[in-house]
């Protein structure tokens, strides 16, 4: 019989008790872990993101069009090596509730900017170059409808009007791209922007955004506050960021998914703190003679408040491991079925030092009280009550 074995045994004398403490724990945690993990995955776009690529939008917003003017002057900037205008389209295929995420393009700057991340067979690519009506797919929207390189389709915009007064575009898939890292999503489309604009009823000639690459990254502050002074105090003003800080801005729309994080978590620590803390004290209460008899064989008042304090520990541990196990089994599922809409994503090593810390902490708060009482326990008193 050794430390080890008492403190298993004292958790575990009400085995309801340690369990529903445990689920309790394990539920915070595995909350923090799926939270953890979706954070990863909208925060990937920053991590993918060129370092030497911006992005310029209107500085009210990037729902906003600047002028199609703007594309030579950026272009003409020091240290643009190249710039690609891009619109959103706000598309659905045959139903609203079947989004299509799509952009109207420059074919060939748009290529050249994205080389790593948008990759066609040479065939594909040079008829989406060269075909007006030509639209390319990310490989994950093509198997979600079912499309493949030869088909034509009809791709409606909520935002457009056509000026046949319809709100369909007919397109031709000419190519289906993929990500040769593997770390960038596959689920949109692009059209021409040439055949997009000719064929509007309104808001012609102009761009939501643009993709600028650098000749080096140590230029990208210079050519950034360039590109914004040429614009400054003209009628459509622009903002020009990094692609990762953008990538950022954008998904914050969607939510600050750390604060959440942070509210969620800490809402649930704190009631667990309470939950177990008070169970703990109570378990503790109820030993009170068991640890004077303890006290009477040799054991010392410290070995007793460590014994205590590993106990709570340990069952911190337990139920926030599992939890996190659990965790990262709900993650890999969840980047298995969004697979080519997120970048691949789980828990991070962060998430799980971060965890480990947390299961400590936890420990330590809950089972200081209770392991104090216990060093303080007088075996006079104690066994006097018998």
């Amino acid at each position: 019989m050794n430390d080890a074995t008492l403190i298993r045994k004292n958790l575990f004398r009400k085995r309801l008790r340690a369990v529903l403490l445990m689920v309790s724990i394990l539920v915070a945690f595995l909350i923090f872990g799926v939270l953890g993990a979706f954070q990863n995955a909208f925060s990937a776009g920053s991590g993918t993101a060129a370092q030497e690529r911006l992005v310029t939008v209107n500085r009210i917003n990037f729902t906003v069009a600047l002028p199609y003017a703007y594309w030579g002057r950026i272009q003409q900037v020091e240290g643009v090596r190249n710039a690609a205008p891009a619109s959103w389209f706000g598309g659905y295929y045959q139903e609203p509730q079947n989004f299509v995420q799509s952009f109207a393009v420059d074919p060939q700057s748009y290529l050249d900017a994205y080389p790593t991340e948008i990759v066609l067979p040479p065939e594909e690519r040079a008829a989406f170059l060269e075909g007006r009506t030509c639209a390319i797919v990310g490989r994950a929207l093509a198997n979600q409808f079912g499309w493949s390189t030869g088909d034509r389709i009809p791709l409606m915009s909520n935002i457009w009007q056509n000026m046949d007064g319809s709100q369909a575009w007919e397109l031709d898939i000419c190519g289906v791209f993929d990500d040769t890292e593997g770390t960038y999503p596959t689920n949109y489309l692009m059209l021409h922007y040439e055949y997009f604009n000719e064929s509007l009823a309104f808001g012609r000639d102009g761009f939501h955004w643009f993709t600028i690459n650098t000749t080096n990254p140590a230029l990208n502050d210079q050519v950034s506050q360039e590109i914004d002074a040429l614009f400054a105090n003209s009628p459509a003003e622009t903002s020009t960021t990094t692609e990762a800080a953008f990538n950022e801005a954008f998904m914050e729309q969607f939510g600050n998914i750390g604060l959440i994080l942070t509210w969620v978590i800490g809402a649930a620590f704190a009631t667990i703190l309470m939950i177990v803390g008070t169970t703990m004290v109570m378990a503790v209460n109820e030993r009170t003679r068991e640890i004077a008899v303890l006290k009477t064989l040799g054991f010392t008042a410290p070995r007793i408040f460590r014994m205590v304090l590993w106990e709570s520990m340990l069952l911190s541990f337990l139920g926030g491991l599992i939890g996190l196990g659990l965790a990262t089994l709900a993650a890999s599922a969840a980047s298995a079925a969004m697979s080519g809409f997120l970048p691949p994503f789980g828990i991070s090593l962060t998430n799980v030092l971060t965890a480990l810390a947390l299961m400590a902490a936890l420990g330590v708060v809950t089972g200081l009280l209770p392991a104090w009482n216990a060093m303080q326990v007088r075996i006079s008193e104690a066994l006097g009550k018998i």
